[in-house]
């Protein structure tokens, strides 16, 4: 009778142990650790060869700044200068997982952007969000701001709260 519940007593602690790695190993995936911290904090921007990186802003790098200063007025804006960056924050009460979505406008030429279209998926969330900041208008169309212009170096945010984290992109926007 002994011997069974110290095998039954290994097989719990063995369980335990495997629970606990399985975990730890959920953590450092979500964290990005090591190697830095990622998610939604950081971001990075490719300018050819290199890739930068920088909290909710672009970084110039030196090819860049040596351009003529009305070559950077012919410019208008893209995709590209729509930022956006999402990560893990704290559960809702009930274990449903939440994220904090940032989109900011890094337009490096000074432009307003408006009209910010996202491709979304079947967005939902069980924690409301403000609709003029955020609305799924179809099957992968998302507004922001609720069409207004997003201002030059501005920075929208929300939480949603869903059991799986929605790929977000850019999809058009139109220049202010």
């Amino acid at each position: 009778m002994m011997r069974g519940s110290l095998i039954n007593r290994r097989f719990v602690l063995v369980l335990a142990l495997a629970l606990l790695v399985v975990m730890f190993l959920r953590l450092v995936i979500l964290s990005g650790y090591p190697g830095g911290r990622r998610g939604f904090i950081s971001s990075s921007f490719e300018r050819g060869s290199d890739t930068l990186h920088g909290p909710h802003r672009k970084l110039l790098d030196r090819a860049s700044l040596m351009k003529e200063p009305n070559s950077m007025k012919d410019k208008r804006c893209t995709t590209a200068d729509i930022v956006i960056n999402q990560g893990p924050t704290d559960p809702l009460p009930n274990g449903i997982p939440t994220y904090t979505v940032e989109i900011t406008n890094a337009c490096d030429t000074g432009c307003d952007i408006s009209r910010i279209h996202i491709t979304c998926g079947w967005f939902s969330s069980a924690h409301l969000i403000n609709p003029k900041i955020f609305k799924r208008l179809s099957y992968n169309d998302c507004l922001v701001n609720d069409g207004k212009p997003l201002v030059n170096g501005d920075t929208l945010s929300f939480q949603y709260a869903n059991t799986f984290r929605y790929h977000l992109s850019v999809s058009s926007v139109a220049c202010s």
